[in-house]
C-alpha cells in the first residue's frame, strides 16, 4: 500500500465518522421553504391588478397627456 492510498483511505474514513447532524428533521427544511414560497407568492399577487384600481385617474391622465407634443418618445 502507498503512501498516497493510505492517506486517502484514511481521509474517507474520516470524514464518514464525523458526519454532522441536521439541527432539526429534514422535512422542516421542505416546510420552511414552502412557507417562505406561499409568503412570497401572496406578496406577488396582492400586486394583481393595481393599474386598473384606479381606472379615473388613469383615464384623467390620458385625457390630459393625449396630444404628440413629445414626439412619440
Amino acid at each position: 500500500m502507498s503512501l498516497v492510498t493510505a492517506v486517502q483511505t484514511a481521509t474517507v474514513l474520516t470524514e464518514t465518522v464525523h458526519a454532522r447532524e441536521l439541527p432539526m428533521e429534514s422535512w422542516v427544511f421542505g416546510l420552511i421553504a414552502l412557507l417562505i414560497f406561499a409568503a412570497l407568492g401572496f406578496v406577488v399577487a396582492s400586486y394583481r391588478d393595481v393599474a386598473n384600481r384606479h381606472a379615473a385617474k388613469a383615464a384623467a391622465y390620458a385625457a390630459r397627456h393625449s396630444g404628440d407634443e413629445h414626439g412619440g418618445h
